[in-house]
């Protein structure tokens, strides 16, 4: 064996050969799979459906409703004209269409930055904003605030916007309770004054959602590590800083999603609308592209003309979402695994 193996005898002829062949087979490439039963009915059932699904009822929806949009469709009339892009014209030089635009603009900016930033100062004292010695721990008695905070987005919207509708009135209790503090409104209607009434409609608004977004935030900071806050007290950091700096970078995440999820409510408003004031406020104050598209399609039987409004409320809908997620990336850049 030992002379077969120096020599080239059997042994060393059988390696060359097992290492030649080895030499000339193929590398196997990466990412190819057999199509096998359970490999093609796994991309059907977790692939295929979805798509399919997200084609059929979210896709060919906005597509038809596109086609609609270039109609002179009455809603009730089994023919209709194609107009093409006369109704879209229309809507911009109609200064009621962009009144509406400006105002849901208005609420999509305003709504959930007060939103989000109260929501946040509500979170931070009921997780962090505790005793400054020892653990970590928010403010006594933070369950119940938590609780009271959370109560009022349980309460249908159309409901809460019929109760501030008649709390805002001249003899309602808005009024009575400013009465009591001296000061006097002259039973100031707060919601028939084109001054007041787009305030008083965000702060109702902003009433219904602030407990909801604080549990979210809340949540999310239960979800940090406790090591990280104490590391921060023992740094000397305060409760302002660590909020800053600790905090808010690690549920930012968080923060970019309730801002889209507010803003996209912002952008409808029509339940909050109609409950508070149905006629759109004076001089069209109050008034929002959803509440127009109604009176558009119901009242006058213009139905394309009201499907074009709708399409351009998803348009400008997605422009928002993206717009969002480009500032936030821009703001908090990459993190290590390039996800933004």
């Amino acid at each position: 064996m030992s002379y077969s193996t120096v020599s080239g005898g059997p042994g060393l002829e059988t390696a060359a050969v097992t290492a030649a062949q080895a030499g000339r087979r193929k590398p196997s490439r990466l990412g190819r799979r057999k199509l096998t039963f359970d490999y093609v009915s796994f991309l059907l059932v977790f692939l295929g459906l979805p798509l399919a699904i997200f084609l059929i009822f979210v896709i060919s929806p906005f597509v038809q409703a596109l086609y609609y949009g270039m109609t002179n469709w009455t809603g009730f009339s089994a023919t209709m004209d194609f107009v093409g892009i006369e109704n879209f014209v229309k809507l911009f030089n109609d200064p009621i269409f962009l009144r509406a635009m400006l105002n849901n603009i208005v609420l999509a900016v305003v709504v959930p930055l007060i939103t989000i930033v109260i929501a946040l100062v509500f979170a931070s004292m009921i997780t962090v904003g505790g005793p400054s010695q020892g653990q970590v721990r928010g403010l006594k008695g933070s369950s119940f605030y938590r609780v009271i905070s959370f109560f009022p987005y349980v309460i249908p919207a159309i409901v809460i916007a019929i109760l501030w509708n008649m709390i805002y009135t001249p003899n309602g209790l808005f009024n009575g309770i400013l009465g009591l503090l001296g000061i006097d409104t002259d039973q100031f209607a707060w919601l028939g004054d084109e001054r007041t009434a787009m305030g008083a409609t965000i702060f109702v608004i902003v009433w219904s959602m602030v407990g909801f977004y604080m549990i979210l935030f809340i949540a999310a900071i239960k979800g940090i590590p406790a090591e990280t806050l104490e590391a921060a007290r023992i740094d000397g950091a305060g409760r302002f800083r660590t909020v800053i700096s600790i905090l808010l970078p690690q549920i930012r995440d968080n923060v970019q999603t309730a801002y889209i999820y507010l803003g996209i409510m912002a952008l409808d408003a029509f339940v909050y609308m109609a409950g508070l004031n149905s006629t759109g406020g004076p001089g069209n104050s109050t008034l929002v592209m959803s509440q127009y598209l109604f009176r558009t399609a119901f009242e006058k039987g213009q139905f394309g003309l009201a499907t074009a409004m709708g399409v351009v409320l998803a348009v400008i809908t997605l422009l928002f979402a993206a717009l969002v997620i480009g500032v936030f990336r821009l703001i908090g850049g990459k993190d290590e695994g390039g996800r933004a």
